[in-house]
């Protein structure tokens, strides 16, 4: 078992929009521990021992989740597709060396991206990893490694010859992560200058985008137990940082964000993330300033890990709810009908559930992706929850 100091320092240095929330989910538990996650029966479709960190939609017919099976010590990228009714675990071309995918988009039933690391979850030394989906086949795809390493937490696609991937330097554990922003010109990735706030620490874990000329990634700046959210901009030349709300007086972090237009953009994650009664954030930016929106709490508090939007009156975040018990925690979904956020319900899997992502392919269809069986048990399984235009099943 690890020290008190060290999970203490995974509450405050968790870096990913996803494994932060699991890893800032774990820290909260007095009696957790670092080597949790249990072996996977790879030859299964839906593995034990796996996690869905990401989901993307192309159709109602067509989705991808991305995640990992096996164990944080030796864990391998997963990729399973719903196609037309079922689900199926694809290759990873990374699967032999390791590691774990946390964010994925698709642009057509040709064309995707999925990001994460090589390595352990917990390893000292990450490298980023990209794979790219050719209509046939998932291949790894080279990206830069920065010195140290690094984790890449969300990726944004815009077209074939334009995308991000955002995320840190360093590993889980690194005491000064800076930001890592990654940029597709149709060719290689190469690595963009980003900024880094006024902080010992600086990390993104999402990413969102219009246009070659317009993007967006949210994160946190880390000053010790203090943690503010993060929002930097892209305006087609260079990325600044762009005042955001950060309230209370403990800390709040952003792990989601989603982009409509250059006037409506939403950010989702926590304020006293870390505490024992964390509360859902929601930022909305109005084409001039962020400001937060209220968001509702379920019962003891909870954390929002994504967003997804549909339309100016619908939008969708996805999380889950808080207590120091990570076995008893429950899904969080949460919807915008225009005017206002509310909880919506959804289904109540035995034990617990936590959900990491959301995408929607229309009004009548949405997808929300995590994990039952608790982050530590013995064999979580992954968990994808489907809404019909009336409910979560």
């Amino acid at each position: 078992m690890r020290s008190h100091a060290a999970i203490r320092r995974l509450r405050v240095l968790a870096v990913t929009p996803l494994l932060g929330a699991v890893l800032v989910g774990v820290a909260a538990s007095p009696a957790a521990t670092a080597a949790g996650w249990a072996g996977a029966a790879s030859r299964l479709a839906f593995i034990r021992g796996g996690m869905l960190f990401g989901v993307a939609v192309t159709s109602a017919r067509s989705v991808w989740a991305v995640g990992l099976a096996g164990s944080a010590r030796r864990s391998a990228p997963l990729i399973e597709r719903w196609n037309d009714g079922a689900w199926t675990r694809v290759p990873s071309p990374a699967s032999a060396s390791g590691g774990l995918l946390n964010a994925v988009a698709v642009t057509s039933a040709r064309s995707a991206w999925a990001v994460g690391q090589t390595g352990a979850l917990l390893g000292s030394k990450p490298a980023p990893l990209i794979e790219r989906w050719n209509g046939t086949a998932w291949r790894r795809v080279p990206s830069p490694d920065p010195p140290g390493g690094g984790i890449v937490g969300g990726v944004a696609v815009t077209s074939a010859r334009s995308a991000w991937a955002v995320g840190q330097t360093g590993g889980v554990f690194s005491q000064r992560p800076k930001t890592l922003i990654l940029r597709w010109n149709g060719e290689v990735w190469r690595r963009v200058p980003s900024p880094n706030a006024a902080t010992p620490g600086s990390w993104l874990g999402a990413v969102a985008a219009t246009s070659a000329r317009s993007a967006w990634a949210v994160g946190c700046a880390c000053n010790g137990p203090v943690l503010k959210t993060l929002i930097e901009r892209w305006n087609g030349t260079r990325w600044r940082i762009v005042p955001s709300p950060s309230p209370g007086t403990s800390d709040s972090v952003l792990y989601g964000m989603a982009v409509t237009s250059a006037r409506t953009a939403w950010a989702v994650g926590c304020t006293h993330c870390t505490s024992v009664k964390p509360a859902t954030l929601i930022l909305r930016w109005n084409g001039t300033t962020w400001k937060r929106v209220p968001s509702p709490n379920p019962a003891g508090g909870g954390t929002l890990a994504s967003v997804a939007v549909v339309s100016a009156r619908n939008a969708w975040a996805a999380g889950y709810t808080a207590g120091p018990n990570q076995h008893r925690r429950k899904t969080v979904i949460e919807h915008w009908n225009g005017t206002s956020w509310t909880l919506v319900p959804g289904p109540v899997p035995a034990g617990s559930a936590y959900l990491f992502g959301i995408a929607a392919a229309s009004a009548r269809s949405a997808w929300a992706v995590g994990l039952t069986g608790g982050l530590l048990s013995a064999q979580p399984k992954t968990l994808a929850l489907h809404w019909n235009g009336s409910t979560w099943k």
